[in-house]
């Protein structure tokens, strides 16, 4: 692997943590995301899912993991069935896992070949009484997707229709919302390698650069740390792109005197790091810049502070309005009257502040966690206010991504210039 893999032991931990779970006389069935094609016979970079990665440890396409604690048989207890490789596929595609490496990597000892999963299949599902299958459930997700978790559904029904099925992303979902100390850590190395990316560019920006260089420079610093690459598509967004929030045609001049909005994260062994920094393209903040700047950071600061155990997502928002609302206010970007006339349902700061301020970070960067829960400590969100004022042609983002812990919330971007004099500095420098 390109990346340090985490311990064998961390998987083990979370397998047995959603065993526990589950109900009495089920087994659970996940597979690996599938190779998607581009057009005639390339491919996509393959992209584990995260759930088979949070529960195997294992990083590679044509995986099937069944987990069945009641087995009659003990060693049907923890199952996996994996890509028989040959020496063709050694030839063209290169290194793929050998059973003891799956077994080591995932510290699950009974592994088979993927060929053999149906003679399994049929012996372990006469002995069971439900399924649990994982499928895509993220409340954000709007696009319908068929991926395997949807065939094998369609399969169970056909073939056990007595069978009950269970949604493993119910159990899945607080599971992965709580980050142990090597998920931690692992994502700080993606955070570190994100680092190392923004000071780079900070000596690089410079009036009449084209955004996609300034994409090119962080990439090339997310792979020569050992990356996989960006978490998300980069938002390299100058002057009137930065008030278009998910911004990524990457492709425009960067102007004397405009704001550069920079929006990217590094993806460092399946952990995702999400940062934003606004700067001035010839280095040095405008008055009127430095005022919305400085305006946006006291509203990160303030919410930052908020992330603690036991609040509320949607009333920490609200909160956050409430900050947001009072800066717009001395900006003069919105009046008394605006917020006397406003909708409840769409309040006055809205027009200069659209978007949420925070989401779960972790092996998604908008990661998996119910938003309706209290915050717990090991929990990992994005602190990300914005101030888009398309009438000036300047959108401001300040993003850091923060742990929640028993105490004070940790800032894991702490490290990261972030205040007007630190960024002019070192752009001069």
């Amino acid at each position: 692997m390109k990346y340090k893999e985490l311990p064998s032991s961390v998987f083990q931990r979370n397998r047995a943590a959603f065993m526990a779970q589950m109900k009495p006389n089920t087994i659970a069935l996940f597979h690996s995301n599938e190779m998607t094609l581009t057009n005639a016979d390339g491919a996509y970079r393959f992209t584990q899912n995260s759930n088979m990665y949070y529960l195997s440890g294992l990083d590679q396409e044509e995986i099937y993991l069944v987990l069945f604690p009641d087995a009659p048989n003990p060693d049907w207890k923890e199952l996996l069935f994996i890509r028989e490789t040959n020496e063709t596929i050694a030839i063209w595609e290169g290194w793929k896992y050998a059973k003891k490496e799956a077994a080591d990597a995932s510290a699950i000892k009974n592994v088979y070949f993927y060929k053999d999963f149906d003679a399994f299949f049929y012996r372990m599902m006469s002995h069971c009484e439900g399924v649990y299958v994982d499928i895509n459930e993220h409340e954000r997700n709007a696009i319908p997707s068929q991926g395997p978790g949807y065939k094998i559904i369609k399969r169970l029904r056909e073939e056990f229709p007595a069978h009950a099925i269970h949604k493993a992303a119910a159990i899945l979902q607080d599971l992965r919302a709580i980050k142990s100390p090597e998920e931690v850590a692992q994502m700080q190395v993606a955070m570190d390698i994100t680092e190392k990316a923004f000071r780079r560019v900070l000596s690089f920006v410079k009036p009449g650069v084209n955004e996609c260089e300034v994409e090119a420079e962080i990439q090339h610093e997310f792979l020569r740390n050992r990356a996989t690459g960006p978490a998300y598509d980069s938002i390299i967004a100058s002057g009137r792109n930065a008030c278009v929030l998910h911004y990524v045609q990457n492709e425009a001049p960067c102007n004397d005197g405009d704001l550069l909005l920079m929006d990217f994260g590094a993806e460092y062994g399946n952990y995702s790091a999400d940062l934003t920094r606004t700067i001035p393209v010839n280095g040095v903040f405008t008055d009127r810049q430095k005022d919305v700047y400085n305006a946006c950071l006291r509203v990160f600061k303030g919410a930052r502070n908020m992330l603690r155990v036991g609040t509320l997502l949607e009333e920490y928002h609200k909160e956050v309005g409430k900050m947001m609302e009072k800066e717009l206010l001395g900006l003069r970007l919105i009046s008394e009257k605006d917020i006397e006339n406003q909708d409840p349902s769409w309040p006055a700061y809205k027009k200069y502040f659209m978007h949420g301020t925070s989401h779960f970070l972790g092996l998604d960067t908008h990661d998996v966690g119910n938003r309706y829960k209290p915050f717990q400590a090991g929990m990992v969100f994005t602190c990300e206010p914005g101030i888009y004022i398309l009438e000036e042609n300047m959108g401001i983002r300040i993003e850091n991504d923060i742990l929640i812990t028993d105490g004070d919330p940790i800032d894991l971007m702490a490290n990261i210039p972030i205040e007007v004099e630190e960024i002019e500095a070192l752009m001069r420098a």
